[in-house]
């Protein structure tokens, strides 16, 4: 075989087996925080021997399960891992040690790891004992697949998408609030997936008071994220599903000193409470950030989501467009004031992708950054 063929072939393999890998990620999604996804190949001669996943934090790492079950097949074998092996004691041993120690004589990375403790320390610890490194392979992949992790590691914030169903005309309900439903039944189902795989689920007051929201995945409890509101009079109904925490947890921020006999009475319904002032979408993210989450949907209303957008809170935008119109010059909007006047300065949307939803339609896109 000529060498030109040979290596085309080469390549072919190893993002087939990188596909692999994060196949392999994707079954821990929504319960890695704040570790990455990561999976694991072992493969010798084309044929896989090993291939494992990491589970969450506190557990070993996606190489560890993939070198146990490759076994003495490891040695002289080549290694495939979606990001770049750990170079440093954590809760977990260094995995590079682990691939030397199991001779692997080639590794092949889909991206650095953004990760300050590793960065690249991984890779040249691996040149360094004689193991052929190939780095890159599927990076663009690997990088969306880790697009939270990677934003938590250079931001130090979670990962703020947002989430709204509108009308074709871009309203979320009536001129009297009513909003159930906007789409149909394929798209509320996308967002209950979602939600599963997102560590939190940010609303606000309004939200509580009108449509009295279960936030929850409707699968299993360890699918459901952590359900937060953000109220700063903490007028809110006493009964409501939120404050039952049986299948969720719910956190409520609020401004300090702020009707503290509700706050007892969250309390004793094992609702947490956090006093903030004043109250915004950055001091939250940093609250969450600080309690390890990769990241966090908002499902909150006009005003909310707008302030969200404007503090850097949001990075991703999940729209679900049904093809209907509403009308309504009050009627709500997904988003409401900006302060934008004139239209050069409208937030544009980056890597934008559009499908079918059952009758809807949703749009993907990342925002450039705001500046007022």
């Amino acid at each position: 075989m000529p060498e030109f063929e040979e290596r085309e072939t080469q390549q072919e393999l190893d993002r087939q087996i990188m596909g692999r890998c994060l196949e392999l990620a994707k079954k821990a999604l929504g319960k890695t925080a704040p570790n990455p996804l990561v999976g694991c190949v072992i493969a010798q001669n084309g044929q896989i021997v090993g291939e494992g996943f990491h589970p969450g934090a506190g557990h070993p790492h996606a190489e560890v399960f993939a070198l146990k079950k490759a076994g003495d097949k490891a040695r002289g074998a080549t290694a495939y891992v979606n990001l770049e092996p750990c170079n440093h004691y954590g809760q977990t041993p260094p995995c590079t040690e682990a691939l030397i120690a199991a001779g692997v004589a080639k590794v092949v990375i889909g991206m650095i790891d953004p990760n300050p403790l590793v960065a690249g320390t991984g890779i040249a610890k691996l040149r360094e004992v004689g193991i052929q490194v190939v780095v890159g392979v599927l990076e663009a992949e690997c990088r969306q697949f880790n697009e939270a992790f990677i934003h938590r590691m250079v931001v130090r914030r979670p990962f703020g998408i947002l989430k709204y169903a509108m009308t074709l005309d871009g309203k979320i309900a009536t001129t009297v609030g009513h909003s159930a439903w906007v789409t149909s039944q394929p798209a509320r189902s996308e967002v209950h997936k979602l939600r599963a795989v997102c560590d939190a689920v940010i609303i606000g007051g309004n939200t509580v008071r009108r449509d009295n929201p279960l936030l929850t995945s409707r699968s299993s409890q360890a699918d459901n994220p952590l359900r937060v509101v953000m109220s700063r009079s903490l007028d809110l109904p006493a009964q409501t599903n939120l404050w039952d925490v049986s299948e969720a947890k719910t956190l409520v921020f609020t401004e300090i000193n702020c009707n503290r006999g509700f706050q007892k009475y969250l309390g004793k319904k094992g609702v947490e409470v956090v006093e903030i002032s004043p109250l915004t979408p950055a001091k939250v993210m940093v609250n969450l950030y600080d309690r390890q989450l990769l990241s966090v949907l908002w499902e909150c209303g006009g005003t909310l989501a707008a302030r969200a957008i404007a503090d850097g809170a949001v990075q991703k935008i999940w729209a679900f467009i049904a093809p209907k119109i509403i009308g309504g010059q009050i009627a709500p909007s997904p988003i409401g004031d900006l302060g934008l006047v004139d239209m050069r300065q409208a937030i544009e949307l980056e890597d934008v992708k559009m499908g079918a939803i059952g009758y809807d339609y949703l749009l993907e896109g990342y925002l450039k950054p705001f500046s007022q």
